[in-house]
């Protein structure tokens, strides 16, 4: 049985993800896009900014992981403890299940992040855009 369950389990390839594309724009961290010379320059700094924040998402990507890998653990724990029957067992569960809701909780906030910094990248990168698109138009 505890074969099946981690056998099942889908892995987040980050590695094959992180090198199929540096070039696209992704959510995450630091917004260091702003500052740009010519083209070459804005597109290597837009390359750095790119690989930045790909790196965060990748980053906060691991650390979800991370908390669902342990929270799969805990609910094996739960389950073992439940089928035992015994009043001892059962009662570590209450500590069990709180830590387990305490992870969700951090999943939800990893993700909320995530979200945010997605949100303040597509705007700066909308706004930069914006400002270069009208420079060019004066000309």
């Amino acid at each position: 049985m505890d074969d099946t369950t981690t056998s099942s389990k889908p892995k987040l390839e980050l590695n094959s993800l992180s090198k199929s594309n540096n070039k696209k724009p992704l959510p995450g961290g630091s917004n260091n896009c702003e500052d740009g010379g010519g083209d070459d320059e804005d597109d290597i700094e837009e390359e750095e900014c790119d690989k930045e924040v790909w790196n965060t998402l990748c980053k906060s990507f691991r650390q979800v992981q991370s908390v669902l890998d342990q929270n799969r653990d805990l609910i094996h724990q739960v389950n073992e403890n439940h089928q035992s029957r015994i009043p001892d067992n059962m009662a570590k569960n209450v500590p069990l299940i709180r830590e387990i809701n305490r992870n969700i909780s951090k999943v939800i906030s990893i993700y909320s992040d995530l979200s945010v910094n997605f949100s303040n990248v597509v705007q700066e990168r909308r706004r930069i855009n914006n400002g270069s698109s009208v420079e060019r138009t004066d000309c």
